[in-house]
């Protein structure tokens, strides 16, 4: 099933497919026990390169680095990333942590030409995005 969701990620334009990128992110971390840190990193097209789990923590965190993120992103030509992760414990609010990490590595990107178009939040009662909720 994860397979047939991220073809369809993949299909093109990651922004223009919200939805299927949604549904393969939550279908990978809304049940995971531990809460993982993913990064998806995307071309000048959005178009999705690699998709890679960059921690996987305890039930209530998991760390990430600025500098870890920002260099894999250079490595790989990515233009623009999307960070996702889960909270195991089913609250979808961004921990003051997961603001202060997800602005940190959206200005070192920025600096570098490195867009940072969201960060997800999923859980078992759906997801929640720090850019809608103004926090990025």
């Amino acid at each position: 099933m994860n397979h047939v969701l991220l073809e369809r990620v993949r299909c093109g334009p990651v922004l223009s497919h919200w939805d299927a990128l949604i549904d393969y992110l939550k279908a990978s971390l809304s049940h995971h026990p531990r809460e993982q840190v993913r990064v998806l990193h995307l071309n000048t097209r959005n178009m999705l390169i690699r998709d890679e789990v960059v921690s996987e923590g305890t039930i209530d965190q998991a760390q990430l680095y600025v500098r870890e993120v920002i260099r894999r992103a250079m490595d790989l030509g990515s233009s623009a990333i999307i960070l996702a992760h889960n909270h195991p414990s089913g609250d979808l609010t961004p921990s003051r942590a997961d603001i202060d990490v997800t602005r940190a590595i959206a200005d070192a990107g920025r600096r570098l030409g490195i867009v940072v178009h969201d960060h997800l939040i999923f859980g078992s009662a759906g997801h929640v995005s720090m850019r809608a909720q103004g926090l990025i």
